[in-house]
């Protein structure tokens, strides 16, 4: 298996370091090959030049069983494809999977998923779950911030899509993605390196080595280190004439010092020097992480997988770009009065215990811990208005994580039956629980940073916690050969407490005029700030959910089936200790599994229908009174639809052909929203400024259509193989938000293009040459316009690099 290696990075911690020289020593102590790991090259040699596609296994029924006897809609992604796709992060991956979408979310740094219409892009902290859930090694990780973001030493990544509430569980609302990372071998000193350069002064470095220990024990370290300098140039600083700034200037500071005559301003000429000109840029990537794995295996019948990974971020945020650059800027920059700044750590551990009671049953038992630590600084106005003096024109607003925390661990046992039966079955038992807290800062300033104070706020949740609990039962009766009906049942019951959270406004005008800061307590007497809201309570909520499905195997080429399956995500609190309820989605939907052509071919197409109810809906408000929180309302629902299909195909021994496409139709039920990232009228419903009647819109990240295209083709070298590869993706337009506000909150209809040249020589090394994004296409993800001008987040802009490396 081809897996990455680390590229030397900066600032490597500890136990990163120890794992690097681990891997030195294990790949100077694999000197050579065991016959198996011959054979086994020998073998993926073979299958190049075959005219039939391998055949894939998947875990989406919590067994391994062969995708295309698997009536389930899921994607497998295997590390070749991972590495033909340059996949580092779960944005990568989008493209690779039929109505799978993710979107960058700035302030916070994370990525936000899609699928099948249906997301949640505030699920980015503690404040509101996913609705689609992500594992790995089977192991819940409820945080996008986590181990999640930078994705290295993978054995294959399944989406999973529909409700997969039954039997992945939590907030697997419209879909899960599991990834499975390497595992270690016994006997083996297998393991591979690489290293990278690319555009924006990109370089990266992976690698993995399997070390035996004992004829029982084997461990494998991994190790990655990904950079790039960021896409967003810095303009230069306002250069507005003294006698402009102070015809802009005195009429409003003689009308502050007129109603606040204990505390007067004076005029101040604009502090060039608070606009940021140089630093590491936003949109910057400065990731490392390393994976330390143990396989213990005393018998045939006991196996013992325990990995711990340490995850560390030193990058920075994308930026909120103009849509219409101002006259004389390059639309990559911006106007930037906050430095960025993203430091991130995270530490996980994960352990499955497998363990053959007999030939008929066994037993599994899966464990995760993870920690997490960050903080980060964010230029939320984005310069998207000049200043016109210190303290007129544009406004300074940061949205700062002054710092982030949590801890989780769950608890999964499963007990399952083994071998051909009558009757399959699988009994289950989840524990877990969570334990969040953060502090978020919003100073906004009236001009620059030196004006008076617009207003700000301080939101501390020392302590959010979560507990989990469920049990569910999953049976196949095999009625036949061919026949097989399939039912499944999950209790779910859900506790989340908030426990002496306070969000802080400014109160007092007297009080001077400075941006909150890490330093101050907004807690304390005389720090101007006064607490509006507590958010103390506690929420309970439950819910039975379950799955029905009928396959049918027409011969050993062909296999169709039809289900209903429920997902749920749990209800809970939001500013001022208010709940909100539970959203559920019931799926019904009908697919079909081919293989043509003995083998060659591989089509595999579902459709689906889904009764969306409750739709959580999250987003920053302005309260009545001026005070501003976080709200989230239940949407009536919605009513999604629609057609999938992927193809594979090796058109001969040399060429081959994949193509995965999607048609959406999701619209939205009744909802009234508000957001305080769009400009919206005065609103008719009490407890919110502004709003706008969505119903019957589209929901966001779903166009009607996308496809996506793969070729390559190999051609036989005298010493080894080149393989030219395109892959192009198209999609037509779609909404960036529930509101619908035109052209701009609209990605219009695009396609990108990505080239990759791969050599392989035959003594194991290779190089791999890239090019992303061909066009250089302006690809939004998230638009705003609350600033006045519309503002997008988009895509990274054309990059290209190579990779060179070497297995053995």
């Amino acid at each position: 298996m081809n897996v990455h290696v680390p590229r030397t990075g900066k600032r490597l911690s500890s136990p990163i370091q120890l794992a690097i020289l681990a891997l030195m020593a294990g790949s100077a102590h694999a000197a050579t090959d065991a016959a198996a790991e011959v054979a086994a090259k020998e073998a993926a040699a073979a299958e190049k030049i075959s005219t039939t596609i391998t055949e894939v296994y998947v875990t989406a029924t919590k067994r391994s069983t062969s995708l295309q006897k698997t009536p389930v809609a899921v994607t497998a992604i295997n590390a070749a494809a991972l590495d033909d796709n340059h996949v580092q992060t779960l944005q990568d991956v989008v493209n690779l999977v039929p109505g799978f979408a993710a979107t960058g979310q700035g302030d916070h740094g994370v990525i936000t998923m899609t699928l099948r219409g249906i997301g949640n892009d505030s699920a980015k902290t503690e404040y509101a779950d996913p609705e689609v859930a992500t594992f790995v090694d089977g192991v819940y990780s409820p945080r996008p911030e986590g181990a999640t973001a930078l994705l290295f030493d993978l054995e294959a990544i399944e989406v999973l899509r529909g409700p997969q509430g039954t039997l992945w569980g939590r907030n697997s609302t419209v879909g899960a993605v599991n990834m499975q990372t390497v595992k270690p071998e016994i006997g083996s000193k297998a393991g591979n390196f690489e290293a990278g350069y690319g555009s924006y002064g990109r370089l990266g470095a992976r690698g993995a080595v399997n070390i035996p220990l004992s004829d029982t024990m084997a461990m494998r370290v991994a190790v990655v280190h990904e950079q790039h300098n960021g896409y967003v140039d810095y303009q230069r600083a306002p250069d507005v004439s003294l006698a402009a700034q102070h015809a802009a200037a005195d009429p409003v500071i003689a009308a502050w010092n007129k109603a606040h005559p204990g505390n007067p301003i004076g005029f101040q000429p604009i502090n060039p020097n608070l606009f940021v000109s140089n630093g590491q840029k936003y949109s910057a990537q400065d990731q490392s992480a390393a994976r330390l794995s143990f396989l213990w295996q005393p018998s045939s019948d006991l196996k013992w997988n325990i990995a711990y990974e340490h995850y560390m971020d030193r990058g920075t945020p994308s930026m909120n770009l103009m849509q219409t650059p101002r006259a004389g800027q390059d639309f990559w920059s911006a106007l930037i009065d906050t430095a960025p700044n993203v430091n991130r750590d995270s530490h996980s551990v994960r352990s499955r215990v497998d363990y053959n009671i007999n030939k008929d049953i066994s037993l599994a038992y899966i464990a995760g811990y993870a920690r997490f630590n960050g903080s980060s600084t964010f230029d939320q106005d984005g310069g998207a208005n000049l200043p016109t003096s210190f303290t007129t024109g544009g406004n300074f607003q940061a949205n700062n994580t002054v710092w982030s925390k949590y801890k989780n661990y769950s608890h999964e046992l499963e007990i399952q039956s083994t071998g051909k039966r009558d009757v399959d079955w699988l009994l289950g038992l989840y524990y877990a629980n969570e334990d969040n807290g953060i502090r978020f800062d919003i100073p906004i300033m009236n001009g620059t940073e030196q004006g008076t104070v617009g207003w700000q706020g301080s939101f501390i949740q020392p302590k959010e916690t979560v507990d989990s609990k469920a049990v569910f039962g999953q049976a196949t009766w095999n009625a036949s050969d061919a026949l097989h009906v399939t039912g499944g049942l999950r209790y779910t019951s859900d506790e989340r407490k908030n426990i002496g959270g306070t969000n802080n406004g400014w109160s007092d005008s007297n009080a001077p005029q400075v941006p909150v800061n890490p330093s101050m307590n907004p807690l304390a007497p005389g720090s101007g700030f006064s607490t509006y809201q507590h958010n103390d309570a506690t929420f309970n909520d439950h819910k039975l959910t379950g799955l029905v499905r009928v396959g049918y195997d027409i011969d050993k080429n062909n296999m169709i089936y039809a289900s209903v399956s429920t997902g749920y995500k749990s209800g809970g609190l939001q500013d001022g200790g208010k709940p909100y309820g539970s959203e559920t989605l019931t799926n019904y939907e009908i697919g079909s599994k081919s293989t043509f052509l003995g083998g060659a071919v591989r089509m595999n197409n579902s459709a689906y229908y889904e009764k969306f109810k409750g739709f959580q809906f999250s987003a920053p408000v302005t309260n009545p009174d001026g005070t501003r929180g976080l709200a989230t309302s239940n949407a009536e629902g919605a009513k999604v639809w629609g057609l999938e299909t992927e193809i594979a195909a090796k058109i001969t021994a040399d060429d081959r052909i994949q193509l995965t496409a999607a048609y959406t139709n999701a619209t939205l039920k009744h909802l009234i929203g508000g957001s305080n990232d769009y400009a919206l009228p005065a609103c008719p419903v009490a407890g919110i400024s502004t709003c706008l009647d969505v119903t019957g819109n589209t929901m966001p990240h779903s166009p009607k259509f996308a496809a996506q295209v793969m070729y390559q083709h190999r051609i036989a070298l005298a010493n080894g193989t080149l393989t030219p590869r395109i892959s192009a993706h198209y999609e037509t337009a779609s909404w960036l938000s529930v509101f619908n506000l035109g052209e701009p909150d609209k990605q219009k209809s695009y396609t990108r293009t990505d080239l990759g040249l791969r050599y392989e020589a035959h003594s194991d090394w290779y190089f791999d040459a890239y090019v992303r994004n061909l066009e250089d296409g302006k690809i939004k993800t998230s638009a705003m316009n609350a600033n006045g001008p519309w503002q997008a987040q988009y895509l990274p802009p054309r990059t290209f690099g190579i990779n060179v490396g070497k297995t053995f």
